[in-house]
């Protein structure tokens, strides 16, 4: 079978299909596909641009202005022992928790083209960077789908320890990798930074845009899969394979919509079934982030040279890691049901996000996290040279 399909006229038949297939879908339901692209650019509008637009800014300023460096030097000693990265990757890190998916990735990957770390280093920051952010999680995932703010910080706490851990298994990959390829950090300077905040700007806005084709393409694609049955029919199938699990074909199609776009698979868990098992697939989504997100993160890394096993890898880890640790914490921190009806008013808040309050609220966070960053580049900067002065002394 891998032969037949190995064959380019074979899977040009299949490609050819699948586009057929899409168009007639488009054809038989032509409103409904429209409907389904105005939600998803209200989610661009109100969620999207606000919340990603202001960290990509930062994350491009952290690195292009040599602050990534400097604060690698501080944070060598933690980042080289536990994840076998250097120090200017906790940028990446920490980018990537504060800001949510992609904008990890987006930085590892901007370390790699700076020459701040290797190709294997980028690599295994890739499989641990892009995490979910605390705003979707806690507000979304917990007090909009689960209407409990306890279920928001248990999965944050899982969420943010899976990740942890997949990094600490990640650093094996490729130990034996002593190559070095990094260059030194950029200096400051008004010239430079006129140039780096004009191109962190222009990048920004374009890879904005990049994702919020994304977010629409999928938003569309899951409405159509719903209406032509087909996302119902592998459901079935699936929930047949893993009923040895107690999986039912609804719990199957609520992992098969989280698997392809994870807001629209979060949704779907406002409906009937226990709270630890709807919690703990949530757990497991968030680690695993949809393919719409992995789209968005390849459309980054083509052309890089960087290997995606380690993200792909990374993230169907994470998720799964995510989904354990919160089951055993549900056993020792039972929850409460929430209320029905108020869980109901809640599920379509994503979306109904003012502009003005989430654009506020994300510049807000982005212009924290650039405070802290300089602190720490101007506390290693003051550091390296009182060093200096000793050994001039």
């Amino acid at each position: 079978m891998s032969k037949l399909l190995s064959r380019q006229g074979v899977r040009d038949l299949f490609l050819g299909l699948g586009l057929l297939c899409a168009t007639l879908a488009l054809m038989f339901w032509p409103q409904e596909a429209m409907e389904a692209a105005r939600e998803g650019l209200r989610l661009c509008y109100n969620v999207i641009l606000p919340s990603l637009f202001p960290f990509f800014v930062l994350s491009a300023l952290v690195v292009d202005l040599g602050l990534a460096g400097y604060l690698g030097r501080a944070l060598e000693g933690l980042m080289r022992p536990l994840f076998h990265v250097p120090g200017a990757c906790a940028s990446a890190l920490v980018l990537g928790f504060v800001g949510g998916y992609p904008v990890g990735a987006r930085t590892a990957l901007s370390l790699y083209q700076k020459g701040m770390c290797t190709k294997t280093e980028a690599e295994r920051l890739l499989s641990f960077c892009n995490n979910s952010g605390p705003a979707f999680i806690l507000g979304v995932v917990g007090a909009g789908i689960f209407a409990s703010s306890r279920v928001g910080v248990l999965l944050c706490l899982t969420h943010a320890a899976a990740s942890v851990c997949v990094g600490l298994l990640f650093r094996f990959y490729r130990s034996g990798d002593r190559g070095r390829d990094r260059r030194s950090a950029p200096t400051f300077g008004a010239e430079r930074f006129s140039a780096a905040f004009t191109g962190a700007v222009k990048n920004a806005f374009l890879s904005t845009l990049n994702i919020c084709a994304f977010v629409v393409f999928f938003t569309v694609a899951i409405k159509l899969l719903f209406l032509s049955g087909v996302l119902s029919s592998l459901a079935e199938g699936l929930g047949f394979l893993l009923a040895p699990l107690g999986f039912s074909p609804r719990w199957a199609e609520r992992l098969l919509t989280g698997l392809i776009e994870l807001t629209s698979g979060v949704w779907t868990l406002t409906g009937a079934g226990t709270m630890s098992g709807k919690v703990s697939m949530a757990a497991f989504l968030l680690g695993w982030a949809g393919l719409s997100v992995h789209c968005q993160v390849l459309s980054f890394l083509g052309g890089s040279g960087l290997s995606v096993r380690t993200y792909i890898g990374g993230k169907l880890l994470h998720g799964g890691l995510s989904a354990l640790f919160t089951a055993l914490l549900l056993r020792f921190f039972p929850l409460e049901e929430p209320v029905a009806a108020y869980l109901s008013e809640q599920v379509e808040g994503i979306a109904q996000v003012d502009f003005s309050s989430a654009l506020t609220i994300s510049l807000a966070a982005a212009w924290g996290m650039w405070l802290l960053f300089f602190l720490a580049a101007a506390a290693a900067v003051g550091k390296t040279s009182r060093k200096r002065r000793k050994g001039v002394v």
